[in-house]
């Protein structure tokens, strides 16, 4: 937080980084196969490297304190992908800078968030937590995640779960609510704008029901309960506006597209917002900048508008 009271965070999400010049057929006897044929038909002429590339050089223009990236860093949760992933966090900053939450794409089959996470466990940690060299990572103790920047409190939320081939569901789980029951508690009380990262929606008809947050109703009543500022998500790949409410009044919940996204239909280009929070006499006040992909691959400001 600078002295002035104001804090810029910068959302992205769904890079869908590809890997696969080394695949193996034993990597696909699984979901995996499913995933690799839809890249095939459709994605790879939609989610394109060098966009990342432009949208990185695009974020460094616009120096924000903090980066939050929600989920599907990688498509079919490969080691590779999970490392090339990495090398694109590098680019975007240290990890006390940037804050990774995983999506569905990153648990595509068991074990995959085990295996992989530890590549980015310096951008998940919560503050206190400490990573000793060498060692795994316990994918279970990482979340519900907690980095206080300043004023600021960013809490990350794991829904990515191994399931079914035709399915993208996602839960938070009873443990995991449990903490952020106590997180959300702890930091309200301290008078914290808390911002939840999450990857799946947590509101009705964001996305279909094969691709739902299964327990969005205990999330509910989490919020309406203990309240919370801000909630970022990804997966629908467009950009979604609701809100849900709480014990003081309502908070917005926005998704994005994918930051990756070289699609011809505007709603579904790859864009990222920059959410501008300042801490008045009168409370918080929130001004978002919409930066989105133009016809020359290049991000331009779309279009402004305020939260709060």
């Amino acid at each position: 937080m600078k002295a002035n009271n104001t804090f810029t965070l910068a959302h992205l999400t769904d890079l869908h980084v590809a890997d696969h010049r080394d695949i193996r057929l034993t990597d696909l006897l699984n979901k995996r196969f499913f995933g690799y044929i839809k890249w095939r038909l459709k994605r790879r002429t939609t989610q394109h490297e060098d966009v990342l590339g432009s949208l990185i050089d695009d974020l460094r223009s616009s120096q924000p304190d903090h980066i939050a990236v929600t989920g599907d860093l990688t498509h079919l949760g490969l080691p590779a992908e999970f490392q090339k992933a990495k090398k694109f966090l590098s680019d975007l900053g240290a990890p006390p800078e940037v804050t990774v939450i995983p999506g569905n794409h990153d648990a595509y089959v068991a074990a995959a968030l085990e295996d992989g996470l530890p590549h980015w466990a310096e951008y998940i940690v919560s503050d206190q937590y400490k990573i000793t060299g060498g060692q795994p990572v316990s994918y279970s103790a990482l979340f519900p995640s907690l980095r206080i920047r300043g004023s600021v409190a960013l809490i990350g939320i794991s829904t990515a779960r191994p399931c079914s081939t035709f399915l993208a569901v996602g839960s938070i789980g009873k443990e995991q609510r449990q903490r952020l029951r106590k997180i959300l508690i702890e930091t309200g009380q301290k008078s914290l704008f808390r911002v939840i990262l999450i990857h799946h929606p947590p509101v009705n008809g964001a996305v279909s029901w094969r691709k739902r947050l299964t327990d969005a109703e205990a999330f509910h009543t989490i919020v309406r309960l203990h309240g919370a500022e801000l909630i970022l998500h990804g997966h629908a790949h467009r950009f979604a506006q609701a809100k849900l409410k709480t014990p003081g009044g309502y908070v917005p919940v926005i998704g994005i597209s994918s930051a990756s996204a070289a699609d011809r239909h505007s709603t579904r280009r790859a864009r990222y917002h920059i959410y501008h929070l300042s801490q008045t006499v009168h409370g918080w006040q929130v001004h978002v900048c919409v930066r989105s992909l133009g016809k020359r691959k290049e991000f331009i400001a779309q279009e402004e508008f305020r939260l709060l």
